[in-house]
């Protein structure tokens, strides 16, 4: 083993390589795959191969209020995971963490019931601005 000695003088496993420019960790792998498998539905439904209208009556209110909590946790895990990486590094990460959530909140809006659906249409869109506000904020206040 080809390891810093340890308190035994013992040489112990070699240290972890450190994250590169190109590589994700185990929770953004597993986050990226959580969020590919809802986007999928998503797109699924939009050509009409996956019925999901009417399978969650979400308040306007409730799905805001979810798309500002998302984009919140989303900035936020976004800032202290990319810490450890160096500036060019945070790229893929940020793809992760800033278009991967929304799928989310698209596959809500997409399970709301098709009048709510046909009478407000812009509501993803206003969703997608209301996420982006709140991620920001923590990515914002790290750099001011």
């Amino acid at each position: 083993m080809n390891g810093r000695p340890n308190m035994n003088g013992e040489a112990g496993p070699p240290p972890a390589p450190v994250s590169g420019s190109g590589r994700l960790g185990q929770l953004e792998a597993v986050l990226a795959g959580l969020f590919l498998a809802a986007w999928l539905v998503v797109v699924l439904a939009w050509f009409r191969l996956v019925p999901l209208a009417g399978h969650l009556p979400l308040s306007l209110y409730g799905f805001f209020s979810f798309a500002s909590a998302l984009g919140w946790a989303a900035g936020t895990l976004y800032v202290q995971r990319g810490r450890k990486l160096p500036e060019g590094g945070r790229g893929l990460l940020r793809w992760v963490y800033y278009l991967g959530p929304q799928g989310l909140a698209y596959l809500l809006r997409a399970m709301a019931t098709l009048q709510d659906q046909q009478a407000a249409p812009f509501v993803p869109v206003w969703a997608l601005g209301v996420y982006s506000i709140f991620f920001l904020v923590p990515v914002a206040v790290i750099r001011w």
